[in-house]
């Protein structure tokens, strides 16, 4: 066994940051540093913005191809060596799949360094020996070409690369062949000899384990049960992705990281986490992934803020019915005159079941107190949203009976 050399690269902190922490970022098996780009463009730029150091793993990328056989904790070591390379101390850590299994064992080796830990789909084991040993020999044989198809379905929710054709995941699947067949096939081998599950209850940081509902190899209830094994631990599951959540869910892996580097409380992350699961019941997925897309470092606080105040404190309160909740923000929202937002809970009071009618005479009452040129004004906004429903329906029945 040797340690493998491994190369990275540097984003800078924000010029105006005091003390500016050091991120580092593993990718999964296959896959590049390229698969943190959209997480990074997210992270920097902002006040307090970190260092980020992606590291390229043995053969992939940046880091030169090896021939030696190597563990999972070698390959720990050679990170911890880079990060040293680039100024030492303490740092976060995040990794996706291999990236965090190399992660969590950079947590155990050197504790007194690890501020933090985020997996993304990953775990303490990842599938079996045997399973390790078949695709290293696959490799061995046909090349990395021989499992793109297959790394096509693992890495990615069903329907992803067809919604985005011209997207990084398409990006991703030809840099998988770039990378060197052997380093590869070793990295296979790690993997079928890493077992840290014992472990767990030795790693006393922060950590966040995130999952994607779809990912078939690290599955929720895997990463779920690693999670339960850890001292301090936060589990959350990303309802739209797989295997490669920071590629397929920037905006959202984003957020979490900014959160488990802030040291968020375990009460504002449990108002963030029921939040975000009432705001999608109440608006759809659809309007939250496209809010959650256009977070930027200026506006994430307040994402943050309204996440957990508005939807994880107000709307959670069970005194009153979500239809009723939606009848009090639909009078409020004519009497403010606040159209943006009166289009949107139009939509969320039909999500919470109040019929056409009864969205009608809401505002039809509300004239009474707010003035006939508000209501109006409330009533051409939800005919327009009415429409906009009628088409999108009638557009799904044309489709489901073809």
């Amino acid at each position: 066994m040797t340690i493998p050399r491994l190369r990275g690269s540097m984003t800078a902190a924000s010029p105006s940051a005091s003390a500016p922490r050091l991120l580092v970022l593993l990718p999964s098996l296959g896959t590049t540093t390229e698969l943190w780009d959209g997480i990074v463009a997210r992270l920097s730029g902002g006040h307090e913005s970190p260092r980020i150091l992606r590291v390229d793993l043995p053969g992939h990328g940046a880091s030169p191809a090896t021939r030696e056989p190597f563990t999972i904790a070698e390959v720990a070591a050679a990170v911890l060596a880079l990060v040293d390379d680039v100024g030492g101390g303490a740092f976060d850590i995040a990794g996706d799949s291999l990236g965090g299994a190399v992660a969590l064992e950079v947590a155990l080796a050197a504790p007194e360094r690890v501020r933090s830990l985020a997996m993304f789909c990953s775990g303490a084991r990842i599938g079996t020996p045997e399973g390790w040993a078949d695709r290293a020999a696959q490799i061995r044989a046909s090349g990395t070409a021989s499992v793109v198809a297959g790394s096509a379905q693992r890495w990615f929710a069903p329907g992803y690369l067809a919604a985005h054709p011209d997207g990084p995941g398409g990006h991703a699947l030809k840099t998988l062949l770039d990378v060197d067949d052997e380093s590869y096939a070793l990295c296979c081998e790690a993997l079928g000899r890493f077992d840290r599950r014992d472990a767990l209850t030795d790693v006393h940081v922060s950590a966040l384990l995130a999952a994607g509902a779809h990912d078939q190899v690290t599955t929720s209830a895997l990463m779920a049960e690693d999670a339960a094994a850890l001292p301090d631990a936060r589990f959350v599951e990303l309802a739209h992705a797989a295997h490669l959540v920071p590629l397929e869910d920037p905006a959202e892996t984003a957020a979490l990281l900014t959160v488990l580097l802030a040291g968020r409380d375990a009460d504002a992350d449990a108002a963030f986490e029921r939040g975000m699961a009432v705001r999608r019941a109440v608006l759809g997925d659809a309007h939250v992934d496209r809010a959650t897309a256009a977070i930027t470092p200026e506006t994430a606080d307040f994402q943050d803020f309204i996440t957990r105040y508005a939807w994880g404190e107000v709307w959670a309160r069970p005194h009153l019915t979500r239809p009723e909740r939606s009848i009090a923000t639909l009078a409020s929202l004519v009497t403010g005159g606040h159209e943006n937002e009166l289009r949107m809970h139009v939509r969320a009071a039909l999500r919470n079941g109040l019929t056409r009618t009864q969205i009608a005479e809401v505002i039809h009452h509300t004239a009474l107190y707010a003035g006939l040129p508000a209501a109006n004004g409330a009533l051409a906004i939800m005919r327009e949203v009415f429409a906009e429903e009628s088409t999108a329906e009638t557009s799904n029945t044309e489709e489901n009976d073809g």
